[in-house]
């Protein structure tokens, strides 16, 4: 049986993580025929094409399936999108993201594909954008979800967010959290030569931040609070782990403000090497406004480290209050630091919430789980349309 992946595009993000692991996980199934069509990969966000390096026939590139809206491009998309589908014959396509995900959808409904799946990775709508485009993208989901059999969400609250919305019904939803290789993250240790490489100094508490250099992701916060953290812990280093367009404009913020010797902007990393940088944090930041729930967090947990995260969207399904970490209100700098400063001044405290969290995650994250849960529904789903 033919299932075939859509994805706007391979950049790295927990959302082409989830979406590679899926394809290449359930390509194992003797009864499964598994593949991926992305759009092209740009920005100094980095790409995760080469995951396909040794399988690159189960990886199809659409150059006219780009991220911004174009209408020229975006009805090439569709018909070359409506093509495929139509030549390949897939029981079932699974679409990811804003952009793909109501293209392809619309796509596969025209080609007859009998099943056809969403996964919400995170809201592709809502007061994050101007009132036009909110408008606009929650109408294409309310289109697309009329052509859609069922939605996976990675947190429960995409699950509420969308069908209060009006996009389906409760019922054509099911929560499967987006898994990961622990093992890398559950054996991250505080490598001392890294911290030196990296200017960190053994006494230092470290916060660490995993995330793009982007809009909505929450660095600006992170640097307007960090004169109050230092003021009461000086021995503190912020280590951003990252790219994208925000960086000349934060690195701006940093010198500014005269915080240069405390700020450490490491970069794009390869994936395989997060759990290293992971384990040298003491704590790890995750100050996004829009996300459907954060790969970060439960990496953090994986490694034994206590989170801090704004309460938005689906954080607090893993950053568990007075358990896993604290939850903060969105934009309140100064409960950020209070929060921080805590957690400085209490290892014993970050003891118990990290070990806390890697119960949680071995119970909840694992990338096997994820692939048992996507693949039962699939046949679930089977079962339902041959009846």
């Amino acid at each position: 049986m033919r299932v075939t992946h859509v994805i706007t595009r391979l950049v790295i993000g927990g959302a082409q993580e989830n979406t590679i692991a899926t394809v290449l996980g359930l390509q194992n199934r003797p009864d499964l025929q598994v593949e991926l069509i992305a759009g092209p990969t740009t920005g100094p966000e980095g790409s995760l094409e080469s995951a396909f390096a040794a399988r690159p026939e189960l990886l199809t590139i659409l150059p006219s399936l780009i991220r911004p809206i174009h209408p020229w491009h975006d009805l090439l998309a569709w018909r070359r999108l409506t093509a495929i589908f139509r030549a390949r014959t897939p029981r079932i396509v699974h679409t990811h993201s804003g952009k793909a995900g109501i293209l392809a959808r619309l796509a596969a409904r025209r080609a007859g594909v009998p099943i056809i799946i969403h996964t919400v990775h995170g809201p592709s709508f809502g007061p994050f954008q101007g009132a036009f485009s909110n408008l606009l993208l929650r109408r294409a989901e309310q289109r697309a979800a009329k052509v859609t059999t069922h939605f996976i969400s990675v947190a429960d609250a995409m699950t509420k967010q969308y069908v209060a919305a009006g996009v389906g019904h409760a019922g054509q939803y099911t929560r499967i959290f987006s898994g990961f290789e622990l093992e890398p993250f559950l054996t991250a240790h505080n490598d001392p030569r890294l911290r030196a490489r990296l200017g960190i100094a053994p006494s230092d508490f470290v916060i660490g931040k995993i995330a793009r250099l982007f809009h909505l992701k929450g660095h600006e916060d992170l640097i307007a609070a960090a004169p109050n953290i230092l003021r009461r812990h000086i021995q503190t280093k912020f280590l951003l782990v990252g790219d994208g367009r925000l960086r000349s404009r934060l690195q701006e913020q940093v010198r500014a403000a005269g915080l240069e010797k405390h700020f450490i902007f490491a970069g794009l990393i390869p994936p395989a090497d997060v759990p290293k940088f992971m384990g040298v944090m003491d704590v790890v930041a995750h100050l996004s406004r829009r996300e459907g729930l954060p790969r970060a967090l439960p990496q953090a947990l994986a490694a034994g480290k206590p989170v801090v995260a704004y309460d938005c969207d689906g954080a607090n399904e893993v950053c568990l209050p007075g358990e896993t970490g604290f939850l903060v209100v969105p934009g309140d700098v100064d409960d950020l630091a209070d929060r921080l400063v805590q957690l400085a001044g209490a290892p014993e405290l970050r003891e118990q919430f990290g070990s806390r969290g890697r119960d949680f995650v071995r119970q909840n994250f694992s990338v096997e789980t994820m692939l048992e849960k996507i693949y039962a529904l699939y046949l679930k789903l089977l079962e339902t349309e041959s009846k």
